[in-house]
């Protein structure tokens, strides 16, 4: 079974934009709205997959994902998906050993911006960038799937 093992945090200002060393464009979009998985098809930068993830909140969870011709991808966002895509910007940067992954999100979750680090292990100790806010990873709103749904300018005072 693929793992996905990672740590969510809302970022609190611009500090990592001078060390970001690559973007690209995301879009993607939903299959389904509940249910034991989330499916969807992710268009990033010039490549597509369809993406399965387990449908639950927290550090670990199944994930497998597949290459799909891009055609078939755009196709799929434009007749299938259940909501407008969630498009974002991702940047990546290195800080004290890790990978890190900055999504700017856009439309109607913009001016949403959030951080995320891969480790090999949930209890993996890493240190935090000063740019680092609060950990959102055990916050569902602040999933893509459930960002699709209830995008982050909707929340009004629930921020």
């Amino acid at each position: 079974m693929a793992l996905e093992i990672e740590r969510k945090f809302l970022v609190d200002d611009d500090g990592w934009r001078g060390a970001a060393h690559a973007s690209r464009h995301f879009a993607q979009g939903y299959l389904n709205e509940s249910g034991r998985a989330s499916v969807r098809v992710r268009i990033e930068g010039d490549a597509a997959n369809l993406n399965i993830k387990a449908a639950q909140v927290g550090t670990s969870r199944a994930e497998y994902e597949y290459a799909i011709p891009m055609a078939e991808a755009r196709e799929i966002l434009d007749r299938l998906t259940l909501t407008p895509p969630v498009e974002k910007v991702r940047h990546w940067l290195d800080h004290a050993g890790h990978t890190w992954e900055i999504d700017e999100f856009a439309g109607a979750n913009a001016p949403l911006v959030v951080a995320e680090i891969e480790l090999d292990d949930p209890a993996a100790r890493f240190e935090r960038p000063a740019w680092l806010g609060d950990e959102i990873t055990d916050d569902v709103r602040y999933y893509n799937h459930a960002l699709a749904f209830s995008p982050y300018s909707r929340w009004g005072d629930d921020r």
